[in-house]
């Protein structure tokens, strides 16, 4: 499988993927005000962190927020077995620590970590969040520790948003491009069928109000402020043909015509009443705490929501579709996906760099069977290398279900995270919460991000923004 290049608009059909079992479960709103509300996280953190002292260590830490214990049991599964066949392997052993998803995405667990000089010596970040470590000097660079023939088994264009000058200074697990998963049973009682399933913007807001109940929410948005929530708010302003920061680099796009109709839209569906607040679980990435208790009909939610509505939400009957495009619009996704990466101020930089290739990036063939197991058992995603993804297919991965519909129909049209300093999306974050949930003018609020952005561009001088 080839992935898509960065600004790719093809256009799919739209289509649906039925699952098998039929339950109608029902949360009443009220279960919202058991929610914990959204930790913002520190977006304007300095590029300062502090050196860790020490000799080589006998265990090295690696932060994740999928185990031991975490919220899916074959992902935490995944994670004990892979250190396990290292720590059997080799004399420095090391050791997961699991930090909470709400703390480690949005808080500022691990910033402040960094800051004190406590951070961990092996830990994930997402493309959005690269430019915060690489330009304060955290990441090791991994790529002396690589062969080439592995180096080029990485699809180019997942790799690129780890890479600064060629080089490699994290190894992406996964590609997670984005969809909406929607309750058919809910369909079925608002008097919906598949043919109602929305194309357009226009047809999901009026469809998502048709779901809308005194028990449920029709659709819903991420609403707590942070990376994520810009991750999943991208693609709106794509498919309208704005751009985060223009091809000059200079400019942002933020008061286009594109950016400006998709701050909108997620106004609207807060404002009509059809798209909560909060969310139940641990926010709007949660699609089995969210849609498959019945507390929203339709979710804006990535391709890893297949394994977790499998895991913890097996009998509720849902469907996914294709981000729905605004007026005079094109269809895109966002593909994004956590890394691997060594901390270049920690106990031992080279160890680690070595453990990250060994886990996912060497030629070996049970390096390349461990990305598999993660993008086809252990979790649900698309891979980020070709033999991997090669793999993936003929072990029957992409032939069915969910993963069928995101590999043939969702995946080629995505395009890659943006990797942006914390000011850049700061501006953008504050955009979106302005008019989602404060009821700002899209077209203020979109201006005010622009200008943001272009005052920092103007004399920004660390790794290349993409």
């Amino acid at each position: 499988m080839a992935f898509p290049r960065n600004g790719s608009n093809n256009i799919q059909p739209i289509g649906t993927y039925d699952t098998t079992a039929l339950v109608n479960r029902r949360v009443s709103r009220r279960r919202a005000l058991q929610i914990a509300g959204a930790t913002a996280g520190a977006l304007t953190m300095p590029y300062v962190f502090v050196r860790r002292s020490g000799a080589q260590a006998a265990t090295l830490q690696f932060w994740n927020f999928y185990g031991p214990g975490g919220t899916v049991k074959t992902q935490s599964d995944w994670f004990e077995a892979m250190v396990k066949s290292w720590n059997d392997q080799n004399e420095t052993q090391v050791e997961l620590v699991y930090v909470p998803g709400s703390d480690y995405i949005n808080g500022t667990k691990l910033q402040t970590a960094f800051a004190s000089g406590e951070g961990p010596d092996i830990f994930l970040i997402s493309p959005g969040d690269f430019l915060r470590y690489y330009n304060g000097g955290v990441l090791a660079e991994l790529t002396p520790y690589m062969d080439q023939a592995a180096i080029d088994d990485f699809f180019p264009d997942v790799l690129a948003s780890r890479q600064v000058d060629g080089k490699i200074y994290g190894l992406p697990m996964e590609v997670e491009p984005m969809a909406f998963y929607y309750d058919k049973t809910a369909f079925s009682d608002a008097g919906l069928s598949e043919s109602d399933v929305p194309q357009t913007c226009t047809q999901l807001l009026d469809v998502a109000q048709k779901l809308t109940t005194d028990e449920r929410f029709g659709v819903s948005f991420e609403t707590g402020p942070g990376y994520y929530q810009n991750f999943t708010w991208y693609p709106f302003m794509w498919e309208g043909g704005a751009e985060l920061v223009n091809a000059d680099g200079k400019t942002s796009g933020m008061r286009d015509p594109g950016a400006v109709q998709a701050l909108k839209l997620w106004q609207d569906a807060i404002n009509n009443g059809s798209a909560p607040r909060k969310f139940l679980g641990t926010g709007g990435g949660d699609v089995a705490a969210n849609l498959g208790a019945g507390y929203t009909a339709i979710q804006n939610c990535g391709i890893w929501g297949i394994s977790a509505m499998e895991n913890n939400a097996p009998d509720v009957d849902y469907g996914i579709f294709k981000l729905p495009i605004p007026e005079g619009g094109t269809n895109s996704t966002v593909a994004g996906g956590w890394a691997f990466v060594a901390n270049a101020k920690g106990k031992d930089p080279e160890t680690s760099a070595k453990f990250a290739i060994w886990a996912l990036g060497s030629t070996a063939e049970d390096s390349v069977q461990r990305v598999v197991d993660w993008c086809i058992k252990a979790k649900s995603d698309m891979s980020p290398r070709k033999s991997a993804s090669d793999a993936a297919v003929e072990q029957g991965g992409y032939s069915e279900g969910g993963l069928k519909f995101f590999h043939d129909e969702v995946a080629p049209s995505a395009r890659a995270e943006p990797r942006v300093v914390p000011e850049v999306y700061k501006a953008v974050s504050d955009a979106i919460q302005a008019t989602q949930l404060d009821g700002a003018d899209p077209q203020q609020a979109g201006e005010q991000a622009a200008q943001q952005i272009e005052a920092f561009l103007a004399t920004y001088t660390g790794a290349p923004i993409l």
